[in-house]
């Protein structure tokens, strides 16, 4: 049974997203069309290029996620080159190392561009900080001037998972000048709203795997300092938009998966950690599917 499916962002912790998807395809679910944001995107990048869950745990228990710090060289001392790459470059690590492996591995499934997908096949977030808005990939395309079918799939990835200040953000350029475009997660971390259309029936059920505990459970925000107000700041707007979509009603096609303890930027995993992730995906999405009537 085709299924449309909606993936998270989360970092690292992303590869509990690859657990869920080995539990969606025991369960005989195929996907029509995904969506993601930040790791979700590569997620459901993969998928669009025809990987399965296996395959994709394989590219990564193979891969040393050490490689995307890809930070510029310099004779300066370490901790001093830390904070200059953040203020002049605005972020530690270049992310082209990240983009490349992307690159690669869709190629090998015969995905470059979204001209090599279906229309509405893939789906992907992003944010825009120079014109403050949110970025559809490769929907909005066309307002910066670009053909949405000639643009490169991994570029559109790397856009989505370029972490504020963690790695550079990308340039998108159009007629009037250079555009910056951050990690899709600062202004929709969950786009389940992609594929809810007002009064349009939906052709097929709509599946979405998140990285958090479901709305009840969430814990709230704890705010004793300025650190603690930054974390709930960025926090909130991560997921207020997100969360005014998410109902009940919604709740019921959603496979939370709590993550936490896990840091987003934790690229140091050893591989019984990156199991216990892909496991914890695995076992959230089966408890999920004894209950899900579509």
């Amino acid at each position: 049974m085709y299924i449309d499916g909606v993936f998270s962002g989360g970092g690292i912790k992303g590869l509990a997203l690859v657990g869920a998807c080995a539990a969606i395809e025991e369960r005989g679910f195929r996907f029509k069309r995904v969506a993601g944001t930040s790791a979700g995107s590569l997620i459901a990048g993969l998928i669009a290029a025809g990987y399965t869950s296996t395959e994709m745990a394989n590219l990564l228990d193979e891969l040393d996620l050490k490689k995307f710090l890809d930070s510029r060289k310099t004779v300066i001392p370490t901790a001093l080159t830390k904070w200059l790459f953040v203020y002049w470059r605005l972020g530690l690590y270049k992310g082209d190392e990240l983009e490349c492996w992307i690159a690669d591995i869709l190629a090998a499934r015969g995905l470059r561009t979204f001209g090599d997908l279906a229309p509405d096949a893939l789906r992907i977030i992003a944010s825009d900080l120079t014109n403050g808005r949110l970025l559809i990939l490769p929907d909005d395309l066309p307002k910066y001037g670009v053909y949405p079918r000639t643009f490169p799939v991994a570029r559109a990835i790397r856009m989505s998972c370029s972490l504020p200040f963690f790695f550079e953000p990308v340039k998108l350029r159009d007629r009037v000048g250079i555009n910056i475009v951050v990690d899709g997660g600062v202004l929709s971390n969950f786009p389940m709203w992609l594929f809810d259309k007002d009064n349009v029936k939906k052709v097929r059920p709509v599946l979405g795997v998140k990285l958090s505990q479901n709305h009840i459970q969430q814990p709230t925000n704890k705010i004793k300092n300025a650190l603690n107000m930054f974390e709930a700041l960025f926090e909130t707007m991560k997921d207020a938009h997100d969360s005014r979509y998410i109902s009940r009603k919604h709740e019921k096609n959603i496979i939370f998966i709590p993550t936490e303890g896990n840091l987003t930027t934790e690229f140091q995993l050893s591989d019984e950690k990156k199991q216990e992730l892909i496991d914890l995906g695995k076992q959230n999405a089966e408890k999920f599917f004894k209950s899900w009537c579509y």
